[in-house]
C-alpha cells in the first residue's frame, strides 16, 4: 500500500507539472500575440529575465522596446535585451546589443558592464586555434579598451585573464605554424620561423617547446650533416644544448635532449 500511494503521489506531481507548464505556455503565447499589452508584457518580460528564462524575455523585450525608447524604462529593457542574447549563448546579437547600449546611454550606470561584456561577448566567439582568429583579435581589442577606459573597474581582473587567454590562442596558432616545418622536416625552415616566433613572444608560454623544436631541427641537420661539417655542427648543437638547460634545468625534455646530445657526439 505505501509503494502504491508513493506511486500515486509522483502520478499527480508530474500532471500537476505539466498543467502548470501548459498553462505557462499558453499565457506566454496569449501575451506574445497580443498586439498591445505593453506594460504586461514590461512585467513580463522582467519576471521571464529575473526567473532566468532569458528566451521568453528576450521576445518579449524586442516587441517592446520601440514603445519604451526615450522612456526610463528604456534603457533597462536594452541593456536587458542585450544580457538576454548573451545568456541563450547567441553572442554576436548580444555583441552588437551590447554596442547599442553603449551608444544610446554613455552616460549609464551600467556602462562599465556593458563594454565589458561587449568584449566578453567576442571572447565568446572567439574559435579553436586552427580556424581564422578576426574574432579573438577583436575580442583582444575590445577587452584592452575596457581595461583603459575603466582601469579600477572590479571586472578589470577578469579582462586581463580572458585577454591572456586570447593572446595565448593567438601564439598557439603561430607556434603550431612554425612547429609544422619541423613536421615536414624542413629543418632551416623550422629554425627561421622558430626563432622569428620567439623573437616576436618574449614573454610566450610556449618558449620552451619552441626552443626545443628549433634544437631537434638542429640536431637533424647535424646529424645528416656532410663529414666535413659535423664537427662544426655538433660543436654548434652542444653549445645550443647548454643554452637550452640554462634557461630550463628542470626541462620536461630533458631525457629526450640527452639522448640526442650522445648521439651527435659519437659522430664527432
Amino acid at each position: 500500500m505505501p509503494k502504491y500511494s508513493t506511486l500515486n503521489m509522483y502520478r499527480f506531481s508530474f500532471s500537476l507539472m505539466i498543467i502548470l507548464f501548459m498553462s505557462s505556455c499558453n499565457d506566454y503565447q496569449k501575451l506574445l500575440n497580443s498586439p498591445e499589452n505593453e506594460v504586461d508584457k514590461y512585467t513580463a518580460a522582467e519576471e521571464y529575465y529575473d526567473n532566468g528564462e532569458f528566451r521568453r524575455a528576450n521576445t518579449l523585450i524586442e516587441q517592446i522596446i520601440p514603445s519604451y525608447r526615450g522612456k526610463p524604462q528604456g534603457e533597462r529593457l536594452v541593456y536587458f535585451f542585450a544580457n538576454s542574447f548573451f545568456e541563450t549563448k547567441i553572442y554576436y546579437s548580444a555583441a552588437i546589443q551590447f554596442e547599442n547600449f553603449i551608444k544610446s546611454y554613455p552616460n549609464s550606470q551600467r556602462i562599465q558592464e556593458a563594454y565589458f561584456m561587449e568584449a566578453k561577448s567576442y571572447f565568446m566567439l572567439s574559435p579553436l586555434y586552427t580556424l581564422d582568429q578576426d574574432d579573438t583579435y577583436t575580442g583582444i581589442d575590445k577587452l584592452q579598451v575596457f581595461i583603459n577606459r575603466f582601469p579600477n573597474s572590479e571586472y578589470v581582473a577578469e579582462a586581463l585573464e580572458l585577454m591572456e587567454e586570447l593572446q595565448n590562442k593567438l601564439e598557439k596558432k603561430e607556434f603550431e605554424v612554425s612547429k609544422q616545418y619541423y613536421t615536414i622536416r624542413d629543418f632551416n625552415s623550422a629554425i627561421k620561423s622558430l626563432d622569428n616566433f620567439i623573437a616576436d613572444n618574449p614573454g610566450t608560454i610556449f618558449r620552451e617547446e619552441a626552443l626545443y623544436y628549433r634544437w631537434l631541427s638542429q640536431y637533424e641537420i647535424a646529424v645528416n650533416s656532410v663529414e666535413s661539417r659535423i664537427n662544426e655542427r655538433v660543436t654548434e648543437l652542444e653549445r645550443s644544448f647548454n643554452n637550452f638547460l640554462r634557461y630550463y634545468p628542470d626541462t620536461i625534455f630533458i631525457e629526450d635532449l640527452s639522448d640526442k646530445i650522445n648521439i651527435a657526439k659519437q659522430l664527432l
